[in-house]
């Protein structure tokens, strides 16, 4: 075997190798910010779909009931209950649609968004010294590979939305 070919298979074994390490990665990551949201969510008295939902509003609010059942792949009963306790927390309000006014909008209130900013404060502080080693060059890489992974994700549970 040439050294080009070695030097090839030698490529191929590494780059399957860190792409298993990247797909750990991303696991434990995830199963480390599920753990991080609920504790959050317990200290803010919030149920972790609760949180979910919040975080949902607070990005691309104002929604309709429904458009939140939607995006967050609940039942509108489940997101009914979601959406109540949100509303008596202090987090949210349901409104009537400027532009339609038989429909209802959900609207994230920002007066209790200090407490869960403190509460991330310790994280947010971690990714920005993260982000500080890396180059913005770097940074674009890192942002495509997340965006690019989003959507997989996305597509991922489309398909197992729509085939179930």
């Amino acid at each position: 075997m040439s050294a080009e070919a070695s030097g090839s298979d030698a490529e191929k074994r590494r780059h399957r190798r860190l792409t298993r390490s990247v797909k750990g990665s991303l696991r434990e990551l995830n199963v480390q910010l599920s753990l991080l949201n609920h504790s959050i969510g317990a200290r803010l008295k919030l149920k972790d779909v609760d949180l979910y939902c919040l975080d949902l509003i607070s990005r691309e609010g104002p929604l309709s009931p429904t458009a939140v059942a939607r995006r967050a792949g609940l039942h509108p009963a489940t997101t009914t209950g979601v959406l109540d306790r949100l509303e008596r927390g202090g987090w949210v309000v349901r409104e009537r649609d400027p532009d339609d006014r038989r429909a209802v909008v959900v609207r994230f209130l920002g007066d209790r968004s200090g407490e869960l900013y403190r509460l991330l404060s310790g994280m947010n502080a971690s990714m920005d010294e993260i982000c500080a080693d890396y180059s913005v060059a770097e940074l674009e890489i890192i942002a495509d590979f997340l965006e690019r992974t989003k959507r997989a994700g996305r597509h991922a549970t489309d398909d197992l939305t729509i085939g179930s």
